[in-house]
């Protein structure tokens, strides 16, 4: 099952941006959702994770304090709120389920001034 990004954007440095997770066809209940994202030139690392309950979460250093992972299960859907971005945070953002399977369509987070 392949899980589709959506919300990204051209952004300025300083400003918000939601992403949003979503399948298709299948249900994200049951499952621990992770945000990946892929910068020009690097390697697909990892950025946050939400447990199937969402009661825990996960963050990388570098996001810490800025990202905001959530889900909605009534939607199917996993959010990452991302606030104060910086030119850094430049890359394609995909989500997937862990462990991982299939890799679906990321979204384009472009921050530039």
């Amino acid at each position: 099952v392949q899980l589709q990004a959506s919300g990204g954007g051209l952004v300025q440095p300083g400003v918000s941006l939601r992403l949003s997770c979503a399948a298709s066809r299948s249900s994200l209940d049951g499952y621990a959702i992770g945000w990946f994202r892929q910068a020009p030139g690097k390697e697909r690392e990892g950025v946050s994770c939400i447990s199937s309950t969402g009661d825990s979460t996960y963050y990388a250093d570098s996001v810490k304090g800025r990202f905001t992972i959530s889900r909605d299960n009534a939607r199917n859907t996993v959010y990452l709120q991302m606030n104060s971005l910086k030119s850094e945070d430049t890359a394609v953002y995909y989500c997937n389920r862990i462990p991982t399977g299939s890799w679906g369509r990321g979204t384009l987070v472009t921050v530039s001034s």
